[in-house]
């Protein structure tokens, strides 16, 4: 694939540098489409930050199941709007703690950090591979993208004041 080509998919699939991230994984040999469209996949599953109806969905459902597993999610929600919290306060802070959470995902898939010399020989890794099950490449370095495919472009920089 030619770096004009590759350049059209990384926009299409909403990359902020769709130009830069071609020409790395051509020049540099690094496997750019992988690491963005699995950093695009894993924001996806982070809170979105102009939708907030997954704070009433949390509440209804602590409310209808109030031991069930992540239910005290639900009544902390509860409790904080009772308090005065804001839908974008508490929808800041989630989104914050789930990016963090990513961010120390993919640095862990790169550095297992301290553990048990026992155990200092396993090491995992994300890889690429074809519909065989055979892998293409290592998809490395993926806690350095976290922050700049944040989709709102801001790098989980806080949002300007409404006031």
């Amino acid at each position: 694939m030619n770096q004009r080509t590759l350049a059209a998919l990384f926009k299409k699939l909403g990359a902020g540098d769709p130009a830069g991230w071609a020409r790395s994984q051509l020049e540099e040999d690094i496997p750019q489409l992988a690491r963005f469209l699995f950093l695009r996949q894993a924001w996806r599953a982070i809170v979105s930050e102009g939708d907030s109806t997954w704070i009433s969905n949390a509440i209804t459902r602590a409310e209808s199941e109030p031991d069930e597993p992540y239910s005290g999610v639900g009544h902390a929600l509860r409790s904080l709007r009772a308090r005065g919290a804001t839908d974008e306060e508490l929808t800041d802070l989630v989104r914050g703690m789930q990016a963090e959470l990513l961010f120390q995902f993919c640095y862990l898939l790169e550095d297992p950090g301290d553990v048990e010399p026992e155990v200092a020989d396993v090491v995992w890794s994300l890889v690429q591979v074809d519909d065989d099950g055979n892998v293409l490449s290592t998809v490395n370095g993926l806690h350095e993208s976290v922050l700049e495919t944040d989709p709102t472009g801001r790098e989980m920089r806080p949002r300007k004041s409404s006031s």
